[in-house]
């Protein structure tokens, strides 16, 4: 029995001994390595590049004035949904929650030729543009699209009514469309009317009575409140008489255009031939070339009506009245040199380009 149990013993530690040999022989497990470790993701980055920003602008013509009712059509690169905004009162538009990215802008308005503009926005960026100023159309002054000449011309005039040298001389009676659209009747006494009531000319003319009254020029009138009142009157009637006369009643009657079309092209001695050309010659209702019998006309008929208002020892009958017309029409030439070398330069905004083309007319008829 007691060989038994020693032998039992023995098989229980041989068994132990070899079991407690084997686990000491197996290597420990082994931590990962922190080099083959992944990095822990940032959560929002790929929200971050898709954050929406916003579009906004100004719609201008080449004036410089607002345009209102402009449609704006937004287009995003790679996205077939289109976004279409008007410009308000202020000619401003905007566009919200716009995807970034490539965009393009197409902007249109009626009398005005189509323009684009193109960019690329920022992830959340707000992006406020230079004014987009829409030149004048010249495909939509042709009678063969369709729409009413004097529509056409209306909207011509409308952007001649807001032409002003330095942004104060007004500077109506010119037009820098080559082919514009002839004026009717109400509109060539329109243009009249809005000229002799503009507060410039009330102060040129209110300036000119004082230098009068001051170095006593016709000193019939008197001096004082009564005598500067004869001379602002005289004054004013000048003013009217020439700008009805030579503006609108002979224009109207011999069908004849009373605006200076700037040429903008060609050799300086070319362009002021042809500026001083047009003191004589001017545009028909029909659209050709022929002598300027209502600016000669306007001018001598002004000057006869003078007579009927100023002193009597300022009158020396029609001998002064034609010198008087001499000098008008020599005025006008030297005046028309004047618009087509300098006043372009000084009219705000009508020099200055968009973002993609020139806002000034191309080039005027040749003769």
């Amino acid at each position: 029995m007691a060989s038994t149990r020693s032998l039992r013993l023995s098989l229980v530690l041989s068994v132990t001994l070899v079991w407690t040999s084997a686990g000491l022989g197996q290597e420990p497990a082994q931590a990962p390595s922190l080099e083959t470790q992944s990095p822990p993701a940032t959560p929002g980055t790929a929200g971050e590049a898709q954050r929406p920003g916003s579009i906004s602008g100004t719609i201008i013509d080449p004036t410089g004035a607002v345009i209102k009712g402009a449609e704006v059509t937004l287009s995003i690169a790679g996205l077939p949904l289109r976004q279409k905004a008007t410009s308000d009162s202020k000619g401003q538009f905007s566009f919200a929650n716009v995807p970034p990215g490539p965009f393009q802008l197409a902007i249109q308005s009626t009398g005005f030729a189509a323009q684009t503009f193109s960019g690329t926005l920022e992830p959340g960026q707000t992006e406020n543009l230079l004014p987009i100023m829409l030149s004048v159309g010249t495909a939509i002054t042709s009678v063969e699209v369709g729409v009413p000449q004097i529509e056409v011309a209306q909207e011509e005039l409308h952007v001649e009514e807001k032409q002003r040298v330095l942004g104060i001389v007004p500077n109506f009676y010119v037009t820098y469309i080559p082919n514009a659209a002839p004026l009717d009747m109400k509109q060539k006494f329109q243009l009249a009317l809005r000229t002799v009531i503009d507060p410039f000319t009330l102060i040129v003319v209110a300036g000119t009575a004082g230098i009068q009254q001051a170095q006593d020029h016709f000193a019939a009138y008197g001096q004082g409140a009564q005598g500067y009142g004869k001379r602002f009157g005289a004054g004013y009637a000048d003013t009217v008489d020439g700008t009805f006369f030579g503006g609108a009643l002979f224009p109207w009657l011999l069908k004849q255009d009373p605006r200076y079309f700037y040429k903008g092209t060609g050799t300086i001695r070319a362009r002021t031939s042809y500026a001083i050309s047009r003191a004589f010659i001017c545009k028909g209702d029909n659209g050709r070339w022929q002598p300027n019998y209502s600016g000669v006309l306007g001018e001598l008929a002004a000057g006869g009506i003078s007579n009927l208002y100023y002193p009597a020892d300022d009158r020396h009958g029609v001998g002064l009245t034609f010198g008087n017309a001499a000098i008008g029409i020599a005025g006008n030439a030297v005046g028309n040199v004047f618009q087509e070398f300098v006043v372009p330069k000084l009219t705000p905004m009508l020099h200055k380009k968009d973002h993609n083309k020139s806002s000034l007319p191309q080039t005027a008829p040749n003769e």
